[in-house]
C-alpha cells in the first residue's frame, strides 16, 4: 500500500511497534513526524522526510508540540499511532506500588487521552477544508478487552484506551475521523524493543494462545497499516486483537 503525501505522527517510535510501523509507513512514502521519550534509535536508518522530537506522553504540551511540528514541517496531519506505553512488573493487585500505578496510567491512557485531545481538532479542520479523511490509531492490547491476571493496572490502563478509541470514533463519525485501536497479545518484542530470548518465558507467555507462538512484530505492525490505510474508509471504533485466536476461547 502506499502513504505517499500523507503526514504520519508516531509515538513511541525509537523501539518495537513504533520504530517497525514508522519503517513500513517510509517505506510507503510517507512524511514522518517521530517521538518518544528516548532519543536513541529515534528516526534512525529511515530515508525521505522525517522529523523528530524527544518528549513524555504523559505531559500534554508534548502532544501539542508533535502535531504543531507536523503543521509546520509539513503542513498537514493525516494520520497518528498513539503507540507510546510501559508495563508494570507483573505483580498481583495488593503489591503494586502508587507510584508505578499513577505512572501506567500516566503513560497509557491519559498520555493517549492527550494525543487526541492534540489531534482531533487539527484533523478535523482538515477535512472540513479539504475532505480528505484522516486516520488515529490507538496502541492498546488484549489486557484491555479482558482479565490480566498480575497485569491490573496495565490491562486498566488499555481498557481506558479501548473507551477512549471507541468514544472518539463515535464523536467523530461524521468529522472524516476514523478512529481504530490494535489489541496485540505477547509479541517477540518487549516494551524495551528487545526480542524474547529465553524459551522458558516464549512458553509461559503463550502457554494460553491457540496459535502456542508469539505474534511477530510484523504482524502487529501489519494491522497497524491496515487500519490507517484510506481504504479501508468504513473501519472505526474498531478494537481489533492480534491474539493468534486468544479472543475465541
Amino acid at each position: 500500500m502506499s502513504f505517499a503525501g500523507k503526514t504520519v505522527l508516531i509515538t513511541g517510535a525509537a523501539a518495537g511497534f513504533g520504530a517497525a510501523t514508522a519503517k513500513l509507513f517510509s517505506d510507503a512514502g510517507a512524511k514522518l513526524v517521530l517521538g518518544d521519550i528516548s532519543a536513541q534509535g529515534l528516526g534512525e536508518g529511515l530515508a525521505g522526510d522525517v522529523v523528530t522530537l524527544t518528549g513524555d506522553v504523559s505531559d500534554p504540551a508534548y502532544s501539542k508540540e508533535l502535531v504543531n511540528l507536523a503543521l509546520d514541517t509539513f503542513g498537514s496531519l493525516d494520520i497518528a499511532i498513539n503507540n507510546a506505553g510501559i508495563v508494570h512488573t507483573p505483580a498481583k493487585i495488593p503489591d503494586l506500588a502508587e507510584a508505578d500505578c499513577r505512572k501506567i496510567i500516566d503513560v497509557n491512557l491519559l498520555g493517549t487521552f492527550w494525543a487526541m485531545q492534540a489531534q482531533l481538532p487539527v484533523m478535523e479542520a482538515q477535512f472540513a477544508e479539504t475532505n480528505k479523511g484522516c486516520a488515529i490509531v490507538n496502541l492498546a492490547s488484549v489486557a484491555g478487552l479482558g482479565g490480566a491476571p498480575w497485569l491490573s493496572i496495565y490491562g486498566a490502563s488499555k481498557h481506558g484506551v479501548v473507551g477512549l478509541t471507541r468514544t472518539a470514533a463515535l464523536e467523530y463519525a461524521r468529522k472524516g475521523i476514523r478512529v481504530n485501536a490494535i489489541c496485540p497479545s505477547f509479541a517477540a518484542t518487549t516494551m524495551a524493543g528487545e526480542a524474547v530470548t529465553d524459551p522458558e518465558v516464549e512458553a509461559q507467555m503463550t502457554r494460553g494462545v491457540p496459535m502456542r507462538r508469539l505474534a511477530t512484530v510484523n504482524e502487529v505492525v501489519q494491522a497497524i497499516l491496515w487500519a490507517a490505510n484510506p481504504a479501508n474508509s468504513f473501519t472505526t471504533g474498531q478494537n481489533i486483537a492480534i491474539d493468534g485466536g486468544l479472543g475465541a476461547l
